[in-house]
């Protein structure tokens, strides 16, 4: 038989016979390690321990404690339990896909009874007694013809289509759990037994079209989450928990900042609290790029389609754009336009008028553009996602050689505006070059490691992405960490040559001729909707108080005071205060109540000795002291705290 080197991670080389399989290595190297072994890596594929190795390849066995092998393997044989589960309590139920995603799995069932919340419960004991069977999991590879007609024989239609669709001819795996089987490219573990019993959670139901098509069936989706152990269920709970009471929707009605509804699908009333959030953070960013070299224009919502066609979108973005037909003044038929999805062309156009020299690089063009992008309505999420958006975004025009330089100085500022808005924790990914792509990988090479070089420049490191970035260049993605530890990629900065080519932007060179300048498309925010929707769930609706909409309240506590508090919302109005006075005939503590849920920050409050001394009572927001101090001296902090941070 035909030996094989198998390369361990400490470089060590052992022969084996071809066709081993990763548990015989792993007994091999030691007993301990053989009964430990869940899975392994097989020339950077995962693997299971009972696949045949039959070529030489470098390999590194996986245990319990190898924390990422070990959650996908945990969270695909739950996926694969909780289906079992299923069709053993209600054997007529069909089943499709199932795969792993953040935090656990998800599997779609078609089933003529809907599931409910109690139901849940059900399936989880009967998972539960699957565990604790420690039934053995098997797996066989068959061929095509074999897999379709077993499926046929049983009855699951789903699984017919899924094989009919797979690309090419190989042949399929297949997987038993005890004698429930699924079609599965693994790896799996050995056993259901090896499946913490405590540390895993059904969560919800959920309807989903098969394939994401609307027009097929209807599924159910049964979530599911999974960790290695019971203390990491324990606190990915508790920050969901937290994640709820944090909710912008719930917050929002609460605060009175905007609402959404049916005549609008995807898009914001902004109410005048939340509308004041939105100036205030414009005004920031405005001030941030000004001073950073920005020049702010602003571009027309509807653009004709020749425009969306020479720059590409309209053949690979059309699904996403809202398309408007105009019947024009003595045209023979309909102009075609588009809602713009983004404002990158327009921004072309504004640099291709006049002739522009290299002395003109970089051109920093900002612009607080509003776009519509068609989401589908089960996408959709609040003010998070949405269909009409305005981004923080900006295009510089530059040469090669300014793309170290410019990048550095946008870390910079991203960097700044971040730290500001109470984001100190944030990571930087860039993505590398796809498999299909344009442009020679000399010129890959060069921007790839000019990105990389500007990270270093700005004190920062960052992870590669390896495939990951645009055809026609590679981007860095912003990830920033909110208080409950939850990640949301929202600056990104991408390299394109591409644009300015379809759209003949070209600027004179130091040699006389025309050279096509780089495009970087750049953001800080990403959409203003989504990041207020971040930094009220990340702050709980308690906002720095610069950006809060309601600033102070000055709440009397009797009738007498009520010229002293006007008098007080007239003097912090003039100082820049938002202000109002709640003079309304109830109990300070009802007041102090309500306008707390409202997440106001300063409560001013005024009884007999307030307007005696001229003092207020000041509370602040999540602080149960009160303090008494002179109004002059309330009034100049409060200035100071309401002034933003560029400002200061």
């Amino acid at each position: 038989m035909a030996q094989i080197t198998l390369t361990l991670p400490d470089g060590n080389a052992r022969q084996y016979d071809a066709g081993i399989t990763a548990g015989d290595v792993a007994a091999d190297i030691s007993s301990s390690l053989g009964k430990k072994a869940i899975s392994a890596t097989v020339n950077g594929q995962h693997y299971d321990l009972r696949w045949p190795i039959d070529s030489d390849a470098t390999i590194d066995i996986h245990t319990t404690k190898d924390r990422a092998p070990a959650l996908e393997l945990v969270r695909h044989d739950l996926a694969h339990i909780m289906a079992r589960a299923v069709q053993e309590i209600w054997p007529e139920t069909q089943v499709t896909i199932g795969p792993v995603i953040k935090d656990g799995w998800y599997y779609d069932f078609d089933r003529a009874e809907p599931f409910t919340p109690d139901d849940l419960a059900t399936i989880e004991a009967r998972m539960k007694q699957i565990i604790n069977a420690r039934d053995d999991v098997r797996t066989e590879v068959w061929d095509r013809d074999r897999a379709i007609q077993h499926y046929k024989d049983k009855g699951e239609p789903y699984k017919v289509e899924l094989i009919e669709s797979i690309p090419g001819d190989e042949p399929l795996r297949m997987y038993w759990h005890g004698d429930w089987q699924d079609l599965c490219r693994g790896p799996h573990l050995q056993n259901t037994g090896q499946v913490p019993g405590d540390s895993w959670r059904l969560m919800s139901i959920a309807g989903a079209y098969w394939r994401g098509d609307s027009s097929r069936a209807m599924l159910q989706r049964i979530y599911g989450v999974a960790f290695t152990n019971k203390e990491d269920l324990k606190s990915h709970l508790t920050m969901l928990e937290e994640a709820a009471k944090r909710d912008h929707r719930r917050l929002g009605r609460e605060m009175d900042l905007f609402h959404m509804q049916e005549e609008a699908p995807g898009q914001i009333f902004w109410h005048p609290n939340g509308w004041t959030i939105y100036t205030a953070l414009q005004d920031y960013m405005r001030r941030k790029q000004r001073a950073d070299g920005y020049v702010e224009v602003n571009t027309p919502q509807v653009v004709n389609r020749k425009l969306w066609e020479d720059s590409g979108h309209w053949d690979n973005y059309q699904d996403h754009m809202f398309i408007v037909e105009v019947d024009e003044e003595h045209a023979r038929e309909k102009t075609v336009n588009a809602l713009k999805p983004m404002n990158c062309p327009c921004h072309v156009q504004i640099f291709n008028q006049g002739l522009k020299s290299y002395r003109d690089l970089p051109l920093r063009m900002a612009e607080f553009g509003s776009c519509n992008r068609y989401e589908p309505s089960g996408a959709l999420h609040g003010i998070m996602r949405v269909r009409g958006f305005t981004q923080d975004d900006a295009h510089i025009f530059c040469t090669d050689d300014q793309i170290i330089a410019e990048t550095e100085k946008f870390i910079k500022l991203l960097a700044s505006v971040y730290a500001d808005l109470g984001f100190d924790n944030w990571t930087i990914k860039l993505s590398t070059r796809p498999e299909k792509r344009i442009g020679s990988d000399e010129s890959w090479d060069r921007v790839e490691a000019a990105l990389g070089d500007a990270c270093k420049a700005a004190g920062y490191d960052f992870e590669l992405l390896p495939g990951e970035g645009a055809f026609y260049g590679p981007k860095l993605e912003f990830t920033l960490t909110d208080a409950i530890g939850r990640e949301w990629q929202c600056g990104t900065l991408q390299v394109d040559p591409n644009l300015p080519d379809r759209l003949d932007a070209s600027y004179v060179a130091p040699d006389g001729d025309k050279h096509r300048p780089v495009m970087l498309h750049r953001a800080v925010l990403g959409s203003f909707e989504r990041f207020i929707g971040i930094l009220i769930e990340s702050h709980a609706g308690k906002l720095p108080f610069w950006l809060a909409p309601q600033q102070v309240v000055v709440a009397t506590i009797v009738s007498d005071a009520d010229d002293y508090a006007d008098g007080i919302v007239a003097a912090l109005r003039k100082a820049g205060i938002r202000a109002r006075a709640d003079t309304r005939n109830e109990k300070i503590n009802y007041k102090v109540r309500e306008h707390s849920v409202a997440k106001v920050p300063v409560i001013l409050a005024l009884g007999a000795r307030e307007v005696e001394e001229r003092t207020v009572t000041v509370r602040r927001l999540g602080e149960k002291q009160t303090q008494v101090v002179a109004l002059d001296d309330i009034i100049a902090s409060l200035v100071a705290d309401a002034t933003p941070p560029d400002l200061r």
